[in-house]
């Protein structure tokens, strides 16, 4: 393995070089050989951790991809009607139809000389576009509560890699819609939109139909032989909580019903009795969690391994949790382009640089004030970091005073 490993490196090293697809092609086939997908998966994790990006890693998904195909073409996976594997597969075949119409769409239009000519492919353009905005929550599903459950399990780069994926996914798709946009308001002339739609749209056509065959043939097999049918119940539970894309078929939704495995009961929430005594009062235990999940703002909390432990649960939360995500590293909970930025802010915590650190960030209408805390004991030792989001939109409005109720 450790052989296999430094070749394996170096692939990488050429692939990032610009060697020709067809050697690389070659290359892996004798690396892989007599070496199962499990054995490739430690060799991947155990590279990332020796200190290689992710997104240079993110080169070789490629000749896997060609050479997997090539082994053993497309298979067909079988789940019942409401299994969340079904319903993510259901949801890319519609996408690819959507992706497959629009891009049909932009080549119309490619041949056309102005707006005018063009209004009623436009609007097909501008209906499937509010389609992919809506879709999502797709990948908030996948990212939030498949991905976690997967790692649980050992497999972390794959869902890694799948990250790096929607974040290409939804690049491309903020380019269509800024394109889309410029159109409506008449900010763009034809001769440019009609050209880039034409990329964007061929872009995101070859991104999706290669990221849906990976998850389809790849990642959903290696999730249906880690992961048991309670978590699977567990899962669509998430999903159900997290909601559905506008398109996502209701057939596909319909309840998801199996037998629990002999010998595995699923925990149930025992509600516990007593009263904690805090230094500035004592609080019932029942009353604990209804105080946090009341707090006008997000929390979640951070223990000192970076894994996540906790967060509260209000009725509007602005980004997604999901009870998969106890226990999954902080890390794996953030997109790639993140990851640097948590943990230099981890690493100031631990080493006591800094106490608090905070930004802002514009989600749609809304002004989001997202803020960091070092939590320490009274001896000093790190105990680990809270995350507090805010949405402060409607606080920034305020003026003046307000001391009578309305």
């Amino acid at each position: 393995m450790t052989e296999k490993k430094k070749a394996l490196k170096k692939l990488i090293d050429d692939l990032n070089d610009g060697i020709d697809h067809e050697i690389a092609k070659t290359e892996f086939n004798k690396i892989i050989k007599e070496t199962g997908p499990d054995e490739l998966a430690k060799v991947e994790e155990e590279l990332v951790k020796e200190g290689m990006p992710r997104e240079k890693l993110n080169k070789l998904c490629d000749i896997h991809l060609s050479v997997f195909k090539e082994r053993l073409g497309e298979q067909k996976v079988i789940v019942p009607i409401g299994h969340p594997v079904n319903i993510l597969m259901e949801e890319h075949r519609i996408l690819l139809e959507y992706v497959e119409k629009l891009n049909t769409n932009a080549i119309k239009i490619a041949k056309s000389k102005n707006f005018d000519s063009i209004q009623d492919d436009l609007k097909i353009v501008e209906s499937i576009t509010d389609h992919f905005k809506k879709a999502i929550k797709h990948y908030l599903r996948e990212e939030n509560v498949l991905f976690p459950y997967i790692e649980k399990h050992g497999l972390t780069e794959p869902p890694a890699q799948m990250w790096i994926d929607h974040d290409k996914i939804r690049a491309i798709e903020k380019r269509l819609f800024d394109l889309v946009d410029g159109s409506k308001a008449k900010t763009i002339d034809f001769p440019k939109f009609s050209d880039e739609l034409l990329k964007v749209t061929g872009s995101l056509a070859n991104l999706l139909s290669t990221h849906f065959f990976k998850e389809n043939n790849i990642l959903f097999p290696a999730s249906l032989r880690l992961i048991s049918q309670p978590e699977w119940k567990d899962i669509r539970h998430e999903f159900d909580e997290i909601g559905y894309c506008c398109f996502t078929p209701v057939e596909a939704t319909k309840v998801f019903d199996i037998k629990k495995e002999e010998g595995v009961k699923l925990p149930e929430k025992v509600q516990e009795e007593g009263t904690i005594e805090f230094e500035t009062g004592p609080l019932p235990i029942s009353v604990i969690e209804p105080i946090l999940n009341t707090l006008p703002l997000d929390v979640t909390f951070v223990d000192p391994d970076d894994r996540v432990k906790f967060f509260s649960k209000g009725d509007e939360r602005i980004f997604v949790r999901t009870k998969a995500v106890i226990g999954r590293t902080v890390q794996n909970c953030h997109p790639q382009k993140s990851i640097e930025v948590v943990n230099k802010i981890l690493s100031d915590f631990r080493e006591g640089k800094r106490k608090v650190a905070e930004f802002w960030i514009d989600l749609g209408e809304s002004k989001i004030h997202i803020r960091y805390f070092a939590v320490h004991n009274k001896e000093g030792k790190y105990l680990g970091c809270l995350e507090v989001s805010q949405d402060i939109t409607e606080i920034q409005k305020l003026k003046g005073q307000k001391r009578l109720l309305d």
